[in-house]
């Protein structure tokens, strides 16, 4: 897992730069595959339940699940890439929100706000402590910045399958995602804060895959598969 998750973490620092107006995000989803096939690797979405493209790119009010296509960025707008890797059939999972050019101040809080609550829970994902700790960071830091997490949405368990138990919601509300268990060295998850700049509600359009805001303001999206560890929480998602 540890070398599928260098592998994520090349295939965004590749990507970064590349970002910018008038690209295409099915010009990033074909350089995505050029890294992974450098290192063997495949790109894990792909086929996943029907998923018809490499990457994940979600664009401005689109939370997650965005398909790649001739869709060019704007000055303005912020995109989420979200990669899963399988390497030797271990995965790994990251995503991180980018800005295209110069974007509003209350955008770029939004995603600073998003990246902290991440690492945030990361810090908090160590042995003993129970998962719900990891939801309750996120959901406390995020709200008391006056923004919104996703519901419907769920981090998750992860290794020798994409999405394995437990879900790691990033909030926590009784009757929704309640059952906790207690982080023990060898687990691994992917912590992944979904963060609206309005309300928490989201839909699905007709595509059947790219999830968006039900108020259509805009969305950011972090994530890190990390390693509980007898030493504290190890981020393997990194290049």
């Amino acid at each position: 897992m540890r070398e599928a998750g260098k592998i994520v973490g090349e295939v965004l620092r590749t990507l970064s730069p590349l970002i910018k107006e008038g690209v295409t995000t099915a010009q990033l989803d074909q350089k995505a595959v050029k890294v992974a096939q450098k290192y063997g690797a495949h790109l894990a979405f792909l086929g996943y339940r029907g998923f018809p493209a490499h990457i994940c790119t979600s664009i401005n009010e689109e939370v997650v699940h965005g398909i790649p296509g001739p869709r060019a960025l704007k000055n303005g707008d912020i995109i989420s890439v979200d990669v899963g890797i399988r390497l030797k059939d271990y995965h790994a999972d990251a995503a991180e929100t980018f800005p295209v050019g110069t974007i509003s101040p209350e955008t770029q809080r939004l995603l600073d706000v998003c990246r902290e609550s991440l690492y945030i829970a990361i810090r908090t994902a160590v042995p003993g402590s129970p998962l719900s700790a990891v939801s309750r960071s996120i959901q406390n830091f995020v709200e008391s910045n006056g923004f919104s997490v996703v519901k419907e949405f769920v981090g998750h368990g992860i290794g020798r399958s994409l999405h394995e138990e437990p879900q790691v919601p990033n909030f926590v509300t009784p009757g929704k995602f309640t059952v906790d268990v207690t982080l023990k060295p060898g687990i691994t998850i992917a912590i992944e804060p979904m963060v609206n700049a309005g309300g928490s509600d989201v839909e699905v359009l007709s595509n059947g895959w790219t999830v968006v805001t039900k108020d259509r303001k805009p969305s950011a999206h972090f994530e890190h598969t990390v390693a509980v560890t007898e030493k504290g929480p190890l981020i393997l998602t990194l290049p």
